[in-house]
């Protein structure tokens, strides 16, 4: 596997911690360059990643500035945030929610964490508020990511336990991928599984209503309809049944509910062809995935956010889950569903309890685990019943019912459905505190009463679990900037505040992890999945230097179980597998001639999240600066919209403004919107605003793919971009988009304003030396100002496709010095001699553009190997091959154009 993308010296002090973006988990090797900042490479040990990083990890070197970070706790003074102490913050915290408490029960306050949590800091949260608070009002970010997942595992096997692990991605012979993007959203894994097609000949289906990057190397894509995915395995199921390919005893001795499951299947999809009519799929096709199933034992189905989020969520992944338990093809080398966890902790999270309808370790509000949890942490008054989840617990702060909450690690305000409402329910708030590395988002823009600095990746440590059950260290390599201070330590001195000092008086995160494991293994025998049991006695020294390990890891037994219920033990009272009957799909609103699309989001390639960390790197904004909506060419025509104008979309929830790309990837009848944007990088891109908040009845997870919208053109006279050195803030009524370039920031804009009005905003910015190019009559201003031989910023405005190269004049604000024929030609906006646009980045990881492929394409290359060899493009995380793949097939298209057009 390729390993390092930026070089280590390995005789300098590299320091082994994990990755923070995806579940995938993968090992870093990250040493400090004695000035704030780190080289970065993958570990080459790590079981998770061998070394193979994607471009997000591969450029977490470039986020660990300073800029716009939260260092000191700040507390709002007559509507203005002020420095203070810790301990004024602590105390006031402490203060405020004692007394909302006293004065209104401990169902008034609430907790919202993150899958960004390490789990020691999620353990001391979660402790806090369900065993001493008295309430389960804790839920976290990942209720939005995999919580269809977790109440799907408990339905089927006792316990939200994952069968299989990464292995077996390297083992089956048959991966089918569900509502999961893997080439964009968990490249290292995919690059395992293409290893595996390249080198055993394994085949892939992937079943989505978008033709993603992961369909160009399937053997089957499945276009599936929105919402479908139960009708499809249940259509499997019937056929699995009447073909007589099922494992008759696993059914008989190690499950049930068989029966009522299958009679559910043949009225949801009794038949291929009602299976087909039900997806929207041919026969053929339905027929053909039938086959693959039927006739590969070895088989991985891999899912993700498209089978989870959704308010049927929950009956998906059962549906998943059905046909594995039927055929035995669970817990085996090669063979198991298999979930692909969104954040980098939401499985340690989900460990602790952080979700509100768990209590912790894996237990449950049952009596018998209340007790066992109540009697563990000698707790006073620990909740019995379960919590709002994240769209009810907001819904409820929107009522006035709870009056407190604290927010840590996540920025709600803009990731949650029908945002703004959930926006303005956090001004209702008595108490809002938030717990943030950064000093502005929306959250933070939605006016909190106490800031609360917390140590950010490469600075704290302690440990997280990826989506294979494996924990791994996160370990600081950087000293902690101001007074941030680890999260479980800020919340600790918050309950010893609140006098529950004796059960947090931990001196260390290790402290909190050997607590952590030793309620995993307490009065557990083997009954629960959960027990780290062997990991409690660790010593402050082993703990450092502890390994990445798979769980369970029980007291008494060394062995490492890398799989479970191949023997059909399960967790539920009997021991046994539950088969379920899932409801008749149906999406919870129809589509409606003022809605006659659907709003499908998602994530892309180099962002992750709100961009709060991924859009401090320039190479990582560089691929897809600006947030977009994919239309189908059928729609685009129908609707009246066009590639590279813009559109409003508009739903029963909100509107925003949008690039349009038109795309045949896209399903007709349906949007792609990524969900990264935010009104503090962004005019009209906060996607969370216009998305249902219907949830799953199970899993409380709301359906984020299928809310009814639609789509109009929007009109501008004028584009352009500005490139400047520090943020800056652009004249009203724009639309606009804000990128981290090489040297300071830039901004993509489009305006309906006079162009006269951009003169006079120019003025304002510092600097006297300045360049300008007047054409009003033409539409066209450009200038620049200078400091010294470098440009300190530029402004282009123009007509809407002649506003200057932002490619071209990006790559002369990155340097240092221009010359004086650089300055002269600065205003043209365009190539010159010797500086050929390199065009829109398609590699970020070597930060390769669009026309310098094209190039080497014209030259001769014809596969992604040979463009590789020439260029690196596509050599470390792979993520960019399909496009790569895409261009070759262009490129010769075009070629061939030329040649007949000149014959």
């Amino acid at each position: 596997m390729s390993a390092a993308l930026t070089s280590v010296d390995r005789t300098a002090c590299a320091t082994r911690t994990t990755c923070p973006y995806c579940g995938v988990g993968c090992g870093v090797l990250a040493t400090p360059d004695g000035k704030g900042g780190a080289a970065i490479s993958g570990d080459p040990e790590h079981p998770a990643n061998f070394g193979r990083l994607c471009s997000k990890g591969s450029a977490l070197g470039e986020t660990l500035g300073l800029e716009d970070r939260l260092l000191y706790p700040m507390i709002r003074c007559k509507g203005v945030l002020e420095p203070v102490a810790w301990s004024d913050a602590l105390d006031h915290v402490a203060h405020r929610f004692k007394h909302i408490i006293a004065r209104d029960g401990a169902k008034a306050v609430a907790f919202y964490l993150s899958g960004q949590m390490l789990t020691e800091d999620y353990y001391v949260a979660n402790k806090l508020m369900k065993g001493f608070i008295g309430s389960a009002n804790v839920d976290t970010n990942s209720r939005l990511c995999m919580a269809s997942t977790v109440a799907g595992h408990r339905r089927a096997f006792g316990a939200d336990t994952v069968p299989g692990c990464y292995e077996d991605l390297d083992e089956a012979d048959l991966l089918v991928l569900v509502g999961s993007n893997a080439a964009w959203c968990h490249p290292v894994l995919f690059q395992r599984m293409l290893a595996n097609k390249q080198k055993r000949g394994a085949r892939m289906v992937v079943i989505d209503p978008r033709r993603t990057d992961s369909a160009g190397d399937a053997d089957l894509f499945l276009g599936v309809k929105p919402g479908t995915d139960t009708a499809l395995f249940s259509g499997l199921l019937v056929h699995l049944a009447d073909i007589g390919a099922l494992d008759c005893d696993y059914i008989k001795f190690h499950t049930t509910g068989f029966d009522e499951a299958l009679a559910r299947a043949r009225s949801i999809a009794g038949s291929p062809a009602a299976t087909a009519l039900a997806t929207g799929l041919s026969e053929t096709d339905v027929a053909a995935f039938f086959r693959m199933f039927r006739e590969t034992e070895r088989v991985v189905t891999l899912y993700s956010q498209g089978v989870n989020q959704s308010a049927q969520g929950t009956d998906k992944v059962n549906a998943i889950l059905n046909c594995h338990l039927a055929t035995g093809r669970i817990g085996k080398l090669g063979a198991s569903p298999f979930s692909l966890t969104g954040q980098p902790n939401a499985m340690g999270g989900r460990e602790v309890g952080g979700l509100a309808n768990q209590l912790a370790a894996h237990m449950g509000f049952t009596p018998p685990d209340i007790d066992r949890v109540r009697r563990f942490w000698k707790a006073p008054r620990i909740a019995t019943h379960e919590g709002l989840k994240a769209v009810q617990m907001f819904e409820a702060i929107g009522r006035g019912e709870i009056k407190a909450l604290w927010v840590i690690g996540t920025n709600p305000a803009v990731s949650l459905p029908d945002a703004d409402r959930a926006r303005e329910a956090l001004k209702k708030l008595e108490l809002f505190v938030v717990s943030e590395n950064v000093r502005s988002n929306d959250t933070v823009a939605a006016g909190p009463h106490v800031l609360l600095p917390a140590q950010a990746w490469g600075e704290k440590s302690g440990t997280v679990t990826n989506s294979e059950r494996r924990i791994s260290r996160q370990r600081a390599f950087i000293d902690p900037p101001g007074e941030t201070r680890p999260d479980w330590w800020i919340v600790s001195e918050v309950a010893k505040r609140m006098e529950f000092g004796a059960a947090f008086d931990f001196k260390s995160v290790a402290d909190v992890f050997r607590e952590h494991a030793a309620l995993s293994a307490f009065e557990n025998n083997g009954a629960r999945d959960f027990d780290i049991g062997g990991l409690q006695a660790l010593s402050d020294e082993a703990f450092e230097a502890m390994n990445p390990v798979l769980w369970p890891m029980r007291e008494d037994d060394s062995r490492q179980q890398e799989r479970f219920f191949a023997d059909g033990r399960f967790f539920a009272h009997d021991r046994k597998a539950r088969f379920i009957a899932p409801d008749v799909p149906a999406l919870r609103a129809e589509t409606n001639p003022g809605r006659p699309l659907r709003l499908n989001t998602g994530r892309i390639r180099d962002q992750w999240h709100t961009m709060t960390r991924t859009g401090l790197s320039q190479r990582l904004g560089a691929h897809l600066p600006e947030p977009f909506v994919e239309v189908h060419p059928a729609d685009a025509a129908n609707f009246g919209v066009v590639d590279d104008g813009f559109a409003r979309i508009v739903t029963d929830y909100g509107q925003c403004i949008l690039r349009v790309k038109v795309s045949d990837r896209q399903q007709r009848g349906a949007l792609f919107v990524p969900i990264h944007w935010s009104e503090a990088n962004c005019s009209g891109g906060r996607i969370g605003a216009l998305v249902a908040p219907f949830t799953d009845p199970f899993s409380g997870q709301p359906e984020s793919k299928a809310t009814p919208a639609s789509i109009a053109p929007y009109e501008y006279v004028f584009r352009g971009f500005v490139l400047s050195r520090r943020q800056l803030r652009l004249p009203p009524n724009l639309w606009w988009a804000r990128a981290t370039v090489a040297g300071g920031h830039g901004y993509l804009f489009a305006d309906n304003g006079d162009l006269s009005r951009w003169p006079s905003w120019l003025e304002q910015a510092a600097g006297c030396d300045l360049a300008e190019y007047r054409d009003f009559g033409g539409g066209v201003y450009r200038a620049a100002l200078f400091a010294g031989e470098r440009i300190e910023t530029c402004l282009f405005v123009g007509p809407a496709h002649d506003a200057g190269d932002w490619n071209v004049v990006k790559t002369l604000f990155a340097a240092e010095a221009l010359d004086d024929d650089q300055r002269r030609l600065l205003l043209s906006g365009r190539s010159t001699e010797g500086m050929a646009s390199a065009g829109p980045i398609v590699c970020a990881c070597f930060g390769v553009g669009r026309n310098t492929i094209c190039g080497v394409i014209t030259a001769g290359a014809r596969t992604a190997s040979e463009i590789g060899a020439k260029l690196k493009a596509g050599t470390n995380c792979g993520s960019c091959i399909p496009e790569l793949k895409r261009l070759i097939v262009q490129t010769d298209v075009t070629e061939q154009r030329r040649l007949a057009i000149a014959n």
